[in-house]
């Protein structure tokens, strides 16, 4: 075997590496730094149970906040922030990535979102530091309700 052909064995099987996360009760901007650094070094990324991740902060500035971004701009030029939960977490860790740049996009396109897990997937783990329950105070917003605050079902 040549030394050609064990470099691309090992540039397919590294490709091959596949990170599961279940975001169910963990911050989601803690849990999106551990995702945007894992698909930056070339892993698949999939992340289930979008809807029951959290975001710290007042309900009420929350909601507010994020309708208020919903409104911004124009439907020509944005910003552009979906109502469906699993994109509003991709939109999330996309700002956590350098998007712009090639390096960035291809990350991008190495995570996956969903609602619920999909039908044959196991082995998700959850990552302990972003448990939402390491907060000290009690205020934070499921992202399923900040969704709904701006229009989605």
């Amino acid at each position: 075997m040549s030394l050609q052909s064990k470099i691309q064995k090992e540039k397919t099987s590294k490709s091959s590496d596949k990170m599961k996360i279940d975001a169910e009760n963990l911050i989601v901007g803690r849990m999106a730094t551990v995702a945007a650094k894992h698909a930056l070094q070339g892993e698949q990324v999939e992340i289930i149970n979008c809807d029951k991740a959290v975001i710290s902060g007042n309900s009420a500035w929350l909601k507010d906040e994020w309708t208020r971004k919903r409104h911004q701009g124009t439907h020509r030029s944005g910003p552009y922030y979906d109502k469906r939960p699993e994109r509003f977490v991709k939109r999330i860790i996309r700002g956590m990535l350098p998007h712009r740049q090639a390096k960035g996009e291809a990350a991008l396109k190495r995570i996956t979102c969903h609602v619920s897990a999909p039908e044959g997937s196991s082995g998700h783990k959850t990552i302990e530091e972003a448990n939402f329950k390491k907060l000290k105070s009690a205020r934070f917003m499921y992202i399923k309700d900040i969704v709904k605050t701006m229009g989605g079902k």
